[in-house]
């Protein structure tokens, strides 16, 4: 259970958002049922920032600073995700699960909390 990811648990973060919820994937056949973005001058592993989902927050924003609750650690891709919430927020692994399933279903991931 390692990702590179692990000392954004907890912290406090600013997201862009690239993908608001409702939007459609630019590539794909999906809608976002969630706000999508990345964190401003960080790099991932396949190159491009550290993506993060926005779970808690029911309308598109263009931006979000949060809290991060957790991480999706794909087991089978290098492409790790956060997890953020509004404060006071909480969402169990399952819960987690649920609302990213939309996109993380193409892959076998753990919940890091």
């Amino acid at each position: 259970m390692k990702s590179f990811l692990k000392k954004y648990l907890g912290k406090e973060v600013k997201v862009v958002i690239d993908r608001a919820l409702g939007s459609k994937h630019p590539n794909f056949d999906m809608k976002y049922p969630v706000n999508y973005g990345f964190l401003l001058n960080t790099k991932a592993p396949d190159g491009d920032e550290i993506d993060a989902y926005i779970l808690g927050v029911d309308k598109p924003v263009k931006e979000f600073k949060g809290k991060v609750i957790a991480i999706i650690h794909r087991i089978d891709d290098n492409d790790d995700k956060l997890v953020l919430a509004p404060e006071g927020k909480e969402y169990t692994a399952e819960q987690i699960r649920e609302l990213t399933n939309f996109q993380e279903k193409y892959f076998r991931a753990e919940i890091i909390r």
